[in-house]
């Protein structure tokens, strides 16, 4: 649903641009929050389903059990990553709650940007449980 309101809305801001000379005002920002959302969910998502980008060109001559080891490596590299990442996001909210910065309309930017500490929080999680754990 977040998707199609996205495409629609951005499309409309478009259509409206150039035939009428404006769209609507929080329009613009509206897309760019949808699209944060949007990316974010789809990385859980992946990272959920283990459909993420790789290269696994090393790992396709290796034996079935340096490639267990590979994974689970690098399972535990991605959840630092994402750990890092859900931290410093969570400074960033926290900055952007105390500054009181306005997204669009009356919506409090740091409500549009909660969905990253959240959701690098969910990813570091999956891969730290798959590293320890091991594949499905």
């Amino acid at each position: 649903m977040l998707f199609f309101t996205l495409v629609f809305v951005a499309v409309y801001q478009i259509v409206a641009r150039n035939l009428w000379g404006g769209g609507i005002g929080w329009g613009d920002a509206y897309v760019r929050v949808a699209v944060l959302w949007v990316t974010v969910i789809g990385a859980m998502v992946a990272s959920r389903n283990d459909d993420h980008i790789r290269i696994d060109l090393v790992a396709r001559y290796m034996s079935e059990r340096y490639r267990y080891l590979l994974m689970r490596l690098t399972s535990a590299f991605a959840a630092a990553i994402s750990g890092v990442f859900a931290w410093y996001a969570a400074l960033f909210v926290r900055v952007e709650y105390e500054y009181g910065s306005m997204a669009f309309g009356a919506v409090p930017a740091w409500v549009c940007e909660a969905i990253l500490p959240v959701g690098f929080a969910i990813i570091a999680l999956k891969y730290a449980l798959r590293a320890v754990m091991g594949p499905k």
